[in-house]
């Protein structure tokens, strides 16, 4: 009957350790904050992002520190505020819009539908850092123009070092080059059909 009583007792607290381990305080979530570009004054006039393909190892809630080395390296506190796909796109969105004051750049997955002069296909294939603490975005995009039977094809390679550590400083770099990859979309388009 001891021994009984005594393995119960073990188990309610070992249940209770479980139970504590598994509870975490509430998460911090974060946002990725777009950043100002030059202006360009020559673009298509309606501009249209698609929604956007992501890695599947980027489709989570939890923040990805790195996936180098063999190994998914995801914190475990630290959120997105929203899913980090719908994010990328309003933050392209907006960068698009201000650099190129005289379009109209809508996103797919909005209620805002029009005929669009261009349209961007965009996947992000890699957003997190590299062994050196870089932040990393590799990314390839589409453009398809009316007056173009087949798309401008680019692919973007972006690396920025963390102005801080943690989390806060990931999130900077983060911001920081997704804003270059609207640079280097923004290029594109002001390019037109031609590519040049």
């Amino acid at each position: 009957m001891r021994s009984a009583v005594q393995y119960l007792t073990r188990s309610s607290i070992a249940l209770s350790v479980a139970l504590l381990g598994c509870s975490s305080a509430n998460p911090t979530l974060y946002a990725i904050a777009p950043i100002h570009g030059a202006e360009q004054q020559t673009a298509p006039r309606v501009i249209l992002l698609q929604q956007l393909g992501l890695a599947r190892y980027l489709e989570r809630s939890r923040i990805v520190r790195s996936s180098d080395n063999y190994r998914l390296d995801v914190i475990e506190n630290d959120w997105w505020g929203e899913p980090l796909s719908a994010m990328l796109s309003r933050v392209l969105v907006t960068e698009l819009g201000q650099r190129l004051p005289r379009s109209t750049v809508i996103s797919e997955v909005g209620a805002v539908s029009a005929t669009a002069d261009a349209t961007i296909a965009l996947n992000v294939e890699r957003l997190d850092e590299d062994a050196n603490g870089n932040l990393v975005l590799q990314a390839q995009a589409g453009v398809r123009f009316k007056r173009r039977d087949t798309p401008v094809l680019r692919s973007f390679h972006v690396s920025v070092p963390s102005s801080s550590p943690g989390t806060p400083g990931e999130v900077a770099a983060i911001s920081a080059a997704v804003s270059r990859l609207a640079d280097g979309l923004a290029a594109v388009l002001v390019a037109g059909p031609s590519g040049r």
